[in-house]
């Protein structure tokens, strides 16, 4: 298995494998330069494109390293994780709380350091693959005694876990569709966004800490960072309350714009009259 390769060549066959992805993929090299326009009107034709390819590349990368976080040793991952702010990490826990997270190519890295820090509870998305839903799970949940629960289950366990005081690892940034979800804007475009997060935090009694992971330059591993509990979240408006979760993805974005999931049609559900942008 990848997993035993030295991680530079590992990343290595992740930026190949990047490379072939994005000549072969004109869907997903679509999709991901219309989000592009879409968020950075200014940026030009060229810049795109290189972003674009940057992009495939960080996104097989992260497929291939994931090799490393599902069957290395706790010793290993470790080793190959900084993190920074792990102080709002250690004063958030004692109490309910929600670690907010955006599908950055990293992101199971965060999920992964998360889990060898205490017994969580965490979300997933039911996959068509039976196999590969499985390996998923399991992988996932190798490390102490995380609950994972697909969305389809619903808040109930999930507020259920909180409130037994089990940190809950939550991301908010894909479209599910007008289920749950409220149109705010994405830089400037109105985005399908679920606002079950405060809705979570009020039933739980929860405080929101978030979070993002990153792959660093020059084979240097990756970064978990933490940022400061948020205060007065939730407010009496859902609106802006699911706004400032978009403004936070939006601050992380623009930080590293080659590792955010650009490939996934973000702006695919579209307010009532409206035109398809895919």
């Amino acid at each position: 298995m990848l997993h035993f390769l030295p991680y530079r060549l590992q990343a290595w066959i992740g930026n190949v494998l990047g490379i072939l992805f994005y000549l072969i993929s004109s869907r997903r090299r679509r999709v991901a330069s219309i989000n592009l326009r879409l968020c950075f009107p200014e940026m030009g034709e060229t810049e795109r494109k290189r972003l674009v390819r940057q992009n495939f590349r960080a996104f097989a990368r992260s497929i291939v390293e994931r090799g490393i976080l599902w069957w290395s040793s706790r010793e290993r991952i470790q080793k190959l994780i900084r993190v920074k702010g792990e102080e709002h990490f250690q004063n958030a826990l004692g109490s309910p709380v929600i670690f907010l997270t955006a599908h950055f190519v990293a992101l199971d890295v965060l999920g992964s350091w998360l889990i060898q820090h205490g017994d969580g509870v965490s979300v997933y998305s039911r996959q068509k693959n039976e196999y590969l839903q499985n390996l998923l799970i399991k992988k996932r949940t190798r490390f102490g005694n995380t609950l994972i629960y697909s969305r389809q289950a619903g808040l109930r366990p999930i507020i259920k876990a909180l409130r037994a005081g089990r940190p809950l690892f939550y991301f908010t940034d894909q479209d599910w569709s007008t289920k749950d979800s409220i149109f705010v804007p994405f830089f400037g475009v109105p985005a399908a966004t679920l606002a079950t997060l405060p809705r979570l935090v009020t039933m739980a009694n929860a405080k929101v800490v978030s979070c993002v992971s990153r792959v660093l330059p020059d084979y240097e591993g990756y970064e978990v960072c933490f940022y400061p509990a948020w205060h007065n979240f939730p407010s009496h408006d859902p609106i802006a309350d699911t706004r400032r979760i978009n403004e936070f993805i939006e601050q992380r974005v623009r930080e590293m714009p080659d590792q955010y999931f650009w490939l996934h049609r973000r702006f695919k559900t579209r307010p009532e009259g409206e035109e398809s942008f895919y």
